[in-house]
């Protein structure tokens, strides 16, 4: 059921503390939002006309601040995308164990993802591997005593407690896992999620495999090249891999709940596999827009402020609503770039350095759209010296502390524990690292080009109220068409929020030094280019 909503009425149900009159900045904030997050948006999935509408929507408003085009295009950088959907009726997977054939019900028991493009058949060993990490500078070897050659790699999607936050995020994403695994010489990938550290319900995130999958049409940008299968498995049914194997699911999930090692081992079976593939090209949009410096010395570097444009489009219904509006993920945080923009904009700030505003599509897909940006962007890269990310920034309850991915790797994180005190709040590092929020947003498109980045979140502090307010968000709402326009939200926390983020851009361009890395950081190794 699509909702259509007076403004009125969406400044009743959108409010828990309420808008003040004088409140222009939330004011604001939320006409953006509404503008993105309307069903006439129809979900901005990536490619699609309604995420064009978006694009043009944020291009006009760009120009209505008065920052100058960034584009390729005027404000639009164009991104060319392949696409794939899996035809399922015509794909399969099934356990092969003693001459013995299991089939796998796909969407029950596990499902296919196209964003690896996968080989029409796949046939071979299971090879559990714990975690599934291969880290010699942290002493960790999951792979010790198994052999991956020509095997499919089986792993829980955790991290060892023993690598701090932001290296559980790095060698947990998908990137660097296969870089391990191809080394190793497997041929694919079987990921099962521990469940108590799942952001979505089995049986809502398994909507989304009929979904289009995308990737970069460049192809220097694949980050999983010869990589002939990835395969997610429903925990719930996970011990149909495990079947005589001697050891059980639930035993492996203890191990890594106490944190302690998991054995690795071969499974007595094999996976065969079937796929077949609609394949498509596609083309979307990143916008860009600059406010330019204006010391003669400063002026040709940028501090890029970016947010994500596209959401999930239109997919599998949850109590009969099939319409993804993506109001808080993230129309809020392009709308916050929008509003920091005019705000400047308005004010008629000189800043010493450029600002760099980009708005990116393909988020959801993989990063895509900042990944491109990042390779190919529209100013020389050597001349950016920061990336402010806002991604799902969740004003949910009062800002009284501010979550800040990436604070103690670089020196930004000074400045946003600066810029925090003298809003009032107080900062803190990011209170679940197992959640892998440092590399599942666009701010790791720069990372991972050497450029120090952070991102900001409403903080909170667990075991408390706006911790379990947080959490019930993600289980009801995160990917799921409930997160639309009537939905409670705190618009003074949003302001605030806004506010922070606008002052500490301010105090990113007007630095007389470039942002550098802590030299504690592990990320410092890219600025120097060194491999991963």
């Amino acid at each position: 059921m699509r909702r259509t909503l007076t403004i009125a009425v969406v400044a009743m149900a959108a409010g828990t503390i309420g808008l003040r009159a004088d409140d222009k900045t939330a004011r604001r904030w939320f006409a953006h939002i509404e503008a993105l997050a309307n069903d006439g948006m129809e979900g901005r999935n990536t490619g699609s006309p309604g995420h064009k509408r978006a694009a043009e929507y944020v291009a006009a408003q760009f120009k209505k601040s008065g920052l100058a085009p960034a584009g390729v295009d005027g404000y639009i950088q164009p991104v060319p995308f392949r696409s794939r959907r899996i035809v399922e009726a015509q794909s399969s997977l099934a356990l092969v164990r003693d001459g013995k054939t299991e089939p796998l019900t796909l969407g029950d028991d596990a499902t296919i993802s196209l964003r690896v493009d996968p080989a029409p058949t796949v046939e071979a060993p299971l090879v559990f591997v714990g975690y599934g990490l291969n880290i010699p500078e942290r002493g960790i070897n999951d792979f010790a005593g198994v052999s991956l050659k020509d095997a499919i790699a089986v792993y829980i999607a955790s991290t060892p407690r023993s690598l701090p936050g932001p290296l559980q995020a790095h060698f947990g994403s998908a990137g660097e896992r296969w870089k391990m695994y191809q080394s190793a010489g497997a041929v694919g990938t079987i990921s099962i999620a521990n469940p108590k550290s799942m952001d979505i319900p089995w049986a809502r995130s398994t909507l989304a495999r009929l979904q289009p999958s995308m990737s970069l049409a460049d192809a220097s940008l694949d980050e999983a090249p010869g990589q002939k299968l990835s395969v997610t498995m429903n925990p719930a049914r996970a011990d149909k891999l495990f079947a005589g194997s001697g050891h059980t699911f639930a035993e492996m999930l203890a191990l890594v709940d106490a944190g302690k090692p998991v054995p690795g081992f071969a499974l007595p079976a094999r996976l065969s596999a079937t796929t077949k593939v609609d394949r498509s090209n596609v083309e979307s949009q990143n916008v860009a827009g600059i406010l330019r410096g204006a010391d003669p010395k400063l002026r040709d570097e940028y501090v890029v402020l970016s947010a994500h444009l596209d959401h999930l489009g239109i997919g599998g219904a949850v109590n009969g609503d099939s319409l993804y509006n993506g109001a808080m993920d993230n129309a809020s945080g392009v709308a916050a770039v929008l509003e920091v923009a005019a705000s400047l904009g308005e004010s008629g700030a000189r800043l010493a350095r450029s600002i760099l505003f980009v708005a990116v599509t393909g988020e959801e897909k993989g990063l895509l759209g900042s990944s491109y940006f990042a390779a190919h962007p529209t100013v020389p890269r050597a001349r950016i010296v920061a990336n402010v990310n806002t991604d799902m920034f969740l004003p949910l309850f009062p800002l009284r502390l501010l979550m800040v991915l990436g604070l103690d790797e670089s020196d930004l994180g000074r400045d946003a524990r600066e810029t925090a005190k003298a809003a009032g709040v107080a900062v803190q590092a990011d209170p679940e690292p197992q959640r892998n929020r440092f590399v599942r947003s666009d701010q790791y498109s720069f990372i991972k080009l050497g450029i120090p980045a952070l991102a900001m979140k409403v903080g909170y502090e667990e075991h408390t109220p706006e911790a379990a307010i947080a959490a019930k968000w993600i289980a009801e709402r995160y990917h799921a068409p409930s997160d639309d326009l009537n939905q409670p939200i705190d618009r003074s926390a949003a302001a605030k929020y806004v506010e922070i983020v606008r002052d500490l851009a301010v105090r990113i361009a007007n630095r007389a030094d470039r942002p550098k890395w802590n030299d504690s950081s592990f990320f410092k190794r890219f600025a120097r280019g060194e491999s991963h």
